[in-house]
């Protein structure tokens, strides 16, 4: 009879235990990102317009400036409410504050489009603020977030859909027909699927979360080829992963997308509420660009967009040439004489 350790040696060999132990790893840091970036919300550095006369402008935009811990960026807005106002909706500035100088109640423009949790912060900051100097403010949401988009959630909740639609399909790809595609053929064809899905994941998102569920305005058209550029994006970084690492690419794709995208993405708090590492790393991740894309083209006509696709662009094409690549190595690995 076998004994107990080689039962064990037979039953569990080296490649599961080093992915079981990778699977603790990617938990741990799962708990990790999510609890840093969500238990202790504050603002930092809101970008905050005044609008002021001239002779109190630079001593009240150096009063905010230095609030404790730093909660605001505040800078003058000489062009009076109506720049302010075009700003906020560019998404040029978080919020703006008009003061009256012939009365104590000021004037906050907020945008809850872009997230509420922002809008109700940077109130209650300018709220004990003002009330130090004898002042009140009331406010005005200018890019106010849909009746049916609780908090303005739903742009967050649509992306992470897609991104996860996106490692899904690459991964089902990967499971069925070998992690490494067997040449550049394959790669290609592996990639046009998932442009194809990525198509209809785009579309079906967009449908249900705006004529069906009524809980995100904005072109249909327009997030229709925002979740399309999401899904491929992160499919192909999945793609080209697997290539690299083999099925645990998949893991990998999972900690780059999951792990530290979902947390930093600017959803249940926008990045102004975020650490610092989050706040800096979520712009450059598919949650983050797709996230603040889909706002931009819900609430604020596009305004802002440029850069978050550049980076889901980036993401796409690098996913496209890595998993080319990979390809044509293998290929050669197999026939060292081509």
């Amino acid at each position: 009879m076998p004994s107990f350790v080689q039962e064990l040696r037979s039953a569990v060999t080296g490649r599961a235990a080093v992915l079981v132990i990778g699977t603790l790893v990617l938990q741990l840091a799962f708990i990790a990102s999510y609890v840093g970036a969500f238990h202790s919300p504050r603002p930092r550095d809101v970008a905050l317009g005044v609008v002021a006369p001239r002779q109190i402008a630079g001593q009240l935009v150096q009063r905010l400036d230095g609030l404790p811990g730093g909660p605001l960026d505040p800078r003058a807005v000489e062009d009076g409410e109506t720049a302010a106002v075009r700003k906020v909706r560019n998404r040029d500035l978080d919020a703006a504050l008009i003061v009256d100088p012939r009365g104590t109640v000021d004037t906050l423009l907020v945008a809850s489009g872009a997230g509420a949790s922002l809008a109700q912060a940077t109130e209650a900051v300018l709220t004990r603020a003002e009330a130090a100097e004898g002042r009140t403010v009331r406010v005005r949401d200018v890019a106010p977030a849909a009746a049916g988009d609780a908090r303005g959630l739903t742009a967050f909740y649509l992306v992470v859909g897609w991104c996860v639609g996106g490692y899904l399909c690459a991964a089902i790809l990967a499971i069925s027909a070998g992690a490494r595609p067997a040449n550049p053929h394959r790669a290609i064809i592996r990639l046009g699927t998932l442009a194809l899905y990525a198509a209809g994941a785009g579309l079906l998102g967009t449908v249900i979360a705006g004529p069906v569920l009524d809980a995100l305005p904005g072109s249909i058209l327009g997030l229709w080829g925002l979740g399309t550029l999401v899904v491929f994006a992160v499919g192909a970084t999945t793609l080209a992963l697997q290539g690299l690492a083999g099925i645990v690419g998949i893991g990998l794709a999972i900690a780059i997308v999951v792990v530290l995208g979902n947390p930093s993405a600017g959803g249940a708090y926008p990045y102004p509420l975020l650490p610092p590492f989050w706040n800096a790393l979520g712009p450059a991740l598919p949650p983050g660009a797709g996230t603040w894309s889909a706002r931009s083209l819900a609430y604020f006509n596009g305004n802002g967009l440029a850069p978050s696709l550049l980076v889901l662009g980036a993401w796409a094409v690098a996913g496209v040439a890595v998993t080319m690549a990979c390809a044509g190595l293998k290929r050669r690995e197999k026939n060292p004489e081509e």
